[in-house]
């Protein structure tokens, strides 16, 4: 497909959204069929230890900006890694909002094994790219995270989805 149409899209397969969207979907999957069949854990929570184990002692609220997840679903997360005893929370006394996270020796051992499976992964994806398309699609990946991040910060005028109650049900479809 010339780049063409990725600047000026003429039908959903078009769309640079779409395209990562699929992408992420498919390759996805094997990092989900690992972390759920073989380790018992959910994306989620790999997004957590992943970031816990680059980041130890980090306060839930950070941890939530960081893996780019709401803070309800963070806690969820952190809830049941806590469960599993593949995380420890640790209440400031001042503040028992405030926890501070981090892994605890199972936890850290499960991301030392699962992540060079990742790798892997992350790999096999890049293979059919030459040494220059990786490092241009970094660069190019970069510049549209950046731009991303400054579209989303002027996009004051557009309304913010109402979640609570749902696509139909503000449509005002029963």
């Amino acid at each position: 497909m010339p780049a063409t149409r990725l600047r000026q899209p003429a039908e959903l397969d078009d769309l640079l959204l779409y395209k990562l969207s699929r992408l992420l979907s498919v390759g996805g999957s094997l990092v989900i069929r690992l972390c759920e069949g073989r380790f018992g854990i959910t994306r989620r929570e790999w997004r957590v230890i992943a970031r816990l184990a680059r980041e130890p002692d980090l306060l839930s609220s950070s941890l939530a900006e960081r893996i780019q997840l709401d803070r309800a679903r963070t806690s969820r997360a952190v809830t049941s890694l806590v469960a599993k005893k593949l995380v420890k929370r640790e209440t400031g006394a001042a503040d028992r909002r405030q926890a501070r996270l981090a892994l605890t020796p199972s936890g850290m051992a499960l991301y030392q094994e699962l992540f060079p499976l990742v790798c892997d992964i992350n790999r096999g994806l890049l293979a059919p790219l030459t040494a220059l398309e990786v490092q241009q699609l970094d660069a190019g990946l970069a510049a549209m995270q950046r731009r991303a991040d400054a579209m989303v910060q002027g996009a004051v005028e557009l309304p913010r989805a109402d979640r609570r109650r749902g696509g139909r049900a503000r449509l005002g479809v029963v």
